[in-house]
């Protein structure tokens, strides 16, 4: 009896350990010739003023579909001193094991803390910081566990960093940081230059059929990422009849329905997306011809 109960332990254990290593992949295209990496470069552990351990942020990045992050602990704020005193590389080597074992790319880096101003930075991949043309980045900036801040049940996603690398490692991002290839990922917002955003909205959607007649175009969509599109109508020619607004939600299917009149067999359907963002409180122009 007692040796069945020792079994039955075993096997419990290792269940649970089995669920806590389950990874929810976060589906995004690759633009042409580059891979997307999903990325936080803004965490903190016990080592600064967070409150989990250095491997605790592996596994969670891990979990969440995350490829790289990096550890940003506070140079000059580090609350927890009178029970952790070490070099502020520590956290990075603690975590580095567990990254390697998960195939997560670790990051070193600090978050420079003086008052205001200048105030907090991040710093990674240090070398020179003048005259750079910055890249966009998006970072949670966790402190707590992440299941504290984040409602995964509701389908909330801590804001991340697409990172459009040529090569899956630490100096293939370092490589795309310094060519701006980035984009921000937030709620259900995207935010980067125009030519990314294109990319990841027409790497995302197929068309998969279209229906003609002399009345009506009938275009089936399918979206095959984790990302949702707004679609708003904006100007265009008042002979292709169409609704005002659509939501294309993540794999799923979508139809579009054009009523033609005034003799029109075709044209551009024109949209602006709107929780695509390549300047402030403006998302991208997208048209299709039909």
């Amino acid at each position: 009896m007692k040796k069945s109960s020792i079994i039955g332990v075993l096997i419990l254990c290792f269940t649970f350990w089995g669920k806590a290593q389950v990874r929810n992949e976060i589906r995004v295209p690759d633009p042409e010739g580059y891979r997307t990496l999903k990325c936080d470069f803004h965490i903190h552990t016990v080592f600064s003023d967070g409150l989990v351990w250095p491997t605790v942020r592996v596994d969670e990045a891990y979990r969440e579909g995350l490829d790289a992050i990096a550890l940003t602990e506070h140079l000059e704020y580090r609350p927890h001193r009178q029970d952790i005193i070490a070099s502020h590389n520590r956290s990075y080597e603690i975590a580095e094991k567990t990254a390697r074992n998960n195939q997560v790319i670790l990051i070193r880096g600090s978050e420079i803390t003086r008052p205001m101003a200048p105030g907090h930075f991040n710093a990674i991949f240090l070398s020179d910081c003048d005259a750079l043309e910055l890249p966009m980045i998006g970072t949670s900036d966790i402190h707590q566990p992440i299941q504290t801040d984040i409602d995964f049940a509701r389908g909330q996603h801590r804001t991340m960093t697409f990172v459009f690398v040529r090569e899956r490692s630490a100096e293939g991002i370092r490589e795309a940081l310094l060519h701006r290839r980035t984009a921000v990922y937030m709620d259900e917002k995207v935010i980067a230059e125009e030519q990314w955003l294109k990319e990841l909205f027409e790497k995302s959607i197929d068309i998969e059929d279209i229906k003609r007649n002399e009345k009506s175009i009938v275009i089936t969509l399918k979206n095959n990422s984790d990302l949702t599109f707004h679609l708003k109508k904006t100007r265009h020619n008042p002979g292709l009849v169409y609704f005002r607004e659509y939501t294309i939600q993540p794999q799923c299917r979508h139809r579009i329905e054009i009523r033609l009149e005034n003799n029109i067999q075709g044209g551009d359907i024109n949209f602006e997306i709107t929780n695509l963002y390549a300047a402030p409180n403006k998302g991208l122009t997208y048209s299709y011809k039909v």
